[in-house]
């Protein structure tokens, strides 16, 4: 039996519609930023693998030190014991995070977990069970950024509920109040600011009236920073999000940033949030910790955070774990991975990559039904349709976007109506181009059909 009879005999795939999806493409290996199929077809990642790949398929150095952990310690229970990996992995984030220079403090401790919507149902754990730990019983709600998506489970789920993928959990979900997320772009909107400024005033005189009628209830306020990911690549200017976590952060709530995708490298710094001059209490981090190898997360937490689950009873304790917590062979992956940031010269690469996809955006731009370009690191995007309209994931656009491309040997998987290219920063010169070029055939091909009139 074939592995895509096996595959359509036994497996559950996520976001699909199962009995519609065409059968899943069978991967025999990766290298770079290629993958190569059982049909013998080579497909160029330029979605990252679900933006979790960060220097390319196999990379060696990532691979040598998963091999030598292995033959050391695969896992052992993390409540009790401790290991070198998850250590050093500590240690070495913990340098890697901004510090606030006017607190002289900064993200001091690190809870492992292993994916991004665990490190999220984490930090809004902490954040709430912080405030009960001080006896602060009001505060029931969060605050989150209309549009968001952070997860799959049920608080991030509830933050995100706005991004429109839970409809059928409504009833079950927390109690959050939802403020406007500035959306920008590189159109002549934005060259003379006017556009984004208005928008910008007009958001944040929404979120001052949200805190002045609910900022006493409030346990957190959570933000992908710069760019929601799934809800269409919107990005924010940093001001944008630096007034918004000045604004929270004076109401005395908790400033959570979910750096899930954004971190390590996919924005042109290492984290996002160093592009905004911000601090967060609660960081949460996944997808690119491991190079793209092994799940693994952590949400790292403020000593001031930390310090409220002390005690001499496991009352105030932290009482959330999973048994994969810090993962020895997870750790090692990714202190090779945050290794080749700086012998690979990463975000170099990744600010070549910026470069040669603001040329490409230029042309793209100049189609009928394309708008909205847009770039950040190694991310650029365009929307197709009315200019006016956002992202519609729900549009039957995405599949067969995603089916051309996959006829040109690209993986690209648009978020409904959003053409998006998020490549891992490994990809030389040549290939992007290519991609670039095969791309522009593709909205040739389709964006007219959805001009407007």
């Amino acid at each position: 039996m074939s592995t895509s009879q096996q595959d359509q005999r036994h497996v559950w795939h996520p976001f699909c519609q199962e009995q519609t999806a065409p059968p899943a493409l069978p991967v025999v290996r990766g290298h770079g930023a290629s993958l190569f199929l059982e049909d013998g077809r080579e497909i160029l990642d330029l979605a990252s693998s679900w933006w979790v790949n960060v220097h390319g398929h196999c990379h060696p150095a990532i691979a040598q030190a998963l091999a030598d952990q292995a033959r050391t310690l695969e896992h052992v229970i993390f409540a009790g014991f401790t290991h070198a990996p998850a250590a050093s992995l500590a240690e070495a984030l913990v340098r890697a995070l901004p510090r606030s220079l006017e607190k002289g403090t900064g993200l001091d401790r690190v809870f492992y977990s292993d994916n991004g919507s665990t490190a999220v149902e984490a930090a809004l754990k902490m954040a709430f069970q912080s405030w009960r730990n001080r006896g602060e019983r009001r505060r029931t709600l969060f605050l989150a950024f209309e549009g968001a998506y952070h997860g799959d489970t049920f608080g991030a789920m509830s933050v995100g509920r706005s991004s429109g993928f839970y409809g059928p959990f409504e009833d079950v979900l927390l109690k959050v109040r939802f403020t406007p997320f500035a959306e920008t772009w590189l159109d002549s909107d934005e060259k003379d600011d006017a556009g984004v400024q208005a928008r910008e005033s007009a958001a944040l005189a929404d979120l001052d009236a949200i805190l002045d009628l609910d900022g006493a209830r409030l346990a957190g306020f959570i933000a992908e920073p710069l760019v929601q990911g799934a809800s269409g690549m919107r990005m924010c200017r940093p001001q944008f999000l630096r007034a918004v976590c000045e604004r929270v952060a004076a109401r005395g709530i908790p400033v959570i940033l979910d750096e899930v995708m954004t971190g390590f490298g996919r924005t042109g710094t290492l984290f996002a949030m160093e592009q905004a001059g911000v601090v967060p209490d609660l960081v949460c981090l996944s997808k690119g910790l491991t190079g793209g190898f092994l799940p693994l997360a952590a949400t790292v937490a403020s000593t001031a955070i930390y310090e409220t689950f002390l005690g001499q009873d496991f009352s105030t304790a932290f009482a959330h774990g999973h048994s994969y917590t810090a993962n020895p062979l997870g750790c090692a992956a990714a202190l090779a991975s945050l290794a080749l940031f700086e012998s690979e010269g990463t975000l170099t690469r990744i600010a070549a990559i910026r470069q040669a996809n603001l040329g490409w955006l230029a042309e793209a731009a100049r189609l009928p039904g394309v708008n909205r370009p847009r770039a950040l690191g190694s991310i650029a995007a365009v929307n197709l349709g009315s200019g006016d309209g956002g992202c519609d994931y729900h549009s039957s656009l995405g599949p067969k976007l995603k089916a051309r491309f996959l006829e040109l040997g690209l993986l690209v998987r648009p978020l409904g109506n959003v053409v998006y290219l998020m490549p891992p920063a490994c990809i030389t010169p040549h290939e992007l181009a290519r991609a670039h070029a095969l791309v522009l055939e593709v909205l040739h091909e389709t964006a007219p059909l959805y001009a407007p009139a």
